[in-house]
């Protein structure tokens, strides 16, 4: 939020009894730029009343010193909720569907017994983990394409910049999830523990990533445990991109951070995963 003061500001006050301000909202998220313009202008209009008395002492029939207060909502000019969540649910959609396909398709080889099949035969760990990341990388993009579809099609949304930096920074994040969901597969035994291990931990991620809440409202503690969550990145991401148009020059640091966790995360899943029988 951006508050502009012209220049002779008080002069005009004094001397032609008006005075204009201009308020800019970044209103992606509606209700926090609602209420952060709101706060604003109660502080402009106590500012108002206390010149009012203090500076100028007008007859009784004289009009009253008034400021004109002029609100752009950037972004989000019709302030509509949609905008602000529908593509974040699109990234959380994208979150769920590639965590427990990975995961459970692992187990499941456990279960029916064909991984021992797998064990036995010389194909190294790495080609195994790539065999199992990459049909799932292909078919989560798929699902990105057809959810921009809806969110163009079926819910009016026009991106504003370039979705070729939404698809780039959307492999990316593929890897960091489908990493995430091939650890989980390597410590669950069952269907049901890798479920329950991956609801568990992406409830915490979700819940913490800005899809109903701007990470900005939380506590401070929350907000660097934020730091560690990669589906708040992705959010941010998608709704930088969508709704204001920014290129890959501010997205550079969250790429580097979803670099370096699909690399830690698919290290860990390489390095944990056991071929014995």
């Amino acid at each position: 939020m951006v508050l502009e003061i012209p220049a002779n500001f008080e002069q005009n006050i004094v001397r032609e009894d008006h005075a204009s301000l201009f308020i800019a909202v970044n209103a992606v998220n509606g209700m926090k730029a609602n209420l952060g313009a709101s706060y604003l202008q109660n502080i402009i209009l106590n500012y108002n009343n206390q010149i009012r008395t203090k500076w100028i002492q007008f007859p009784p029939i004289h009009p009253q010193t008034n400021i004109k207060v002029a609100v752009s909502n950037w972004f989000n000019p019709m302030m509509s909720y949609k905008y602000f969540m529908v593509p974040a649910v699109l990234a959380t959609l994208l979150t769920l569907l590639g965590t427990f396909l990975t995961a459970l398709n692992i187990v499941r080889e456990k279960e029916i017994g064909t991984i021992e099949q797998i064990n036995v035969t010389p194909v190294k760990k790495y080609h195994f983990i790539l065999g199992k990341l990459i049909p799932f990388w292909i078919l989560g993009l798929a699902v990105l394409t057809i959810g921009f579809l809806i969110m163009r099609f079926g819910y009016q949304i026009h991106p504003v910049g370039n979705m070729l930096i939404v698809y780039l920074f959307a492999s990316l994040y593929l890897l960091v999830i489908l990493g995430l969901g091939l650890l989980i597969s390597t410590y669950a035994d069952t269907q049901q523990q890798a479920m329950l291990i991956s609801f568990f931990l992406l409830m915490i991620f979700i819940m913490l990533g800005g899809l109903f809440t701007s990470i900005d409202s939380m506590p401070d503690w929350v907000q660097k445990l934020t730091w560690l969550n990669p589906v708040s990145y992705f959010i941010d991401v998608i709704r930088l991109v969508v709704l204001k148009g920014s290129g890959l020059s501010d997205i550079k640091n969250h790429i580097f951070v979803i670099i370096g966790f699909a690399i830690f995360l698919n290290s860990w899943a390489v390095l944990n995963y056991k071929k014995t029988i």
